[in-house]
């Protein structure tokens, strides 16, 4: 099982992070190590002093693929759920600024929690525009709908699998939209799709 992750797939979140707008998904890889287990807590990592939350929506491949059309594409996926791109934001920095591959700073242990289930897609009010949020110590801090991505399900299904084969179980992290921020031990975070609260942690 991979997790693949699309980054500045949100207009608003790209304009944040003072980055461009691309043409194309941006792709990068977390192994399998970096979801947190089952009742196992979220440790600040030691190696960072600027821990960053990304919330973002989550497909998981329901069957082998490669090379997908994009009018095929909704045949490879059809639950969804959530999870967060942790990203030590400091890490990152320096990496960019030396022109070196950013991965500790990404796809380090437990970096990417997930919700407790996958919804159905069809079950969802409005699957064109699914509705998911964030929230730190009980207060929203990301909004999104699936509507504003850049590039939605179906031509994230055909970009990636050009590259790779796509396997079932694999997950795609889908990108997050604005209001990206630092956490810290003792924090508190709940993200849920459409009301329905499927994640939640704390920061020790």
């Amino acid at each position: 099982m991979k997790i693949i992750c699309i980054g500045r797939n949100y207009a608003d979140h790209a304009r944040e992070m003072k980055s461009e707008i691309p043409a194309e998904p941006v792709i990068f890889l977390k192994p399998e190590t970096a979801l947190l287990p089952k009742g196992h807590p979220f440790m600040y990592p030691e190696h960072t002093l600027d821990l960053h939350y990304e919330v973002e929506l989550v497909l998981r491949i329901d069957r082998l693929g490669k090379h997908i059309d994009r009018q095929f594409a909704h045949k490879y996926y059809s639950q969804v759920g959530i999870g967060i791109d942790f990203t030590a934001r400091d890490v990152q920095q320096v990496c960019k600024e030396k022109g070196l591959p950013w991965e500790k700073a990404k796809a380090f242990d437990h970096s990417a929690p997930l919700g407790t289930k996958f919804l159905e897609i069809s079950s969802l009010p409005d699957s064109s525009n699914i509705q998911f949020e964030l929230l730190k110590n009980g207060q929203v801090v990301q909004q999104g709908h699936s509507a504003d991505m850049l590039f939605d399900f179906d031509a994230l299904i055909e970009h990636v699998s050009k590259y790779f084969t796509l396997k079932m179980g694999d997950l795609i992290f889908t990108g997050t939209p604005s209001g990206v921020g630092p956490v810290v031990v003792g924090d508190v975070l709940e993200a849920s799709i459409e009301g329905q609260k499927l994640l939640k942690f704390s920061v020790k």
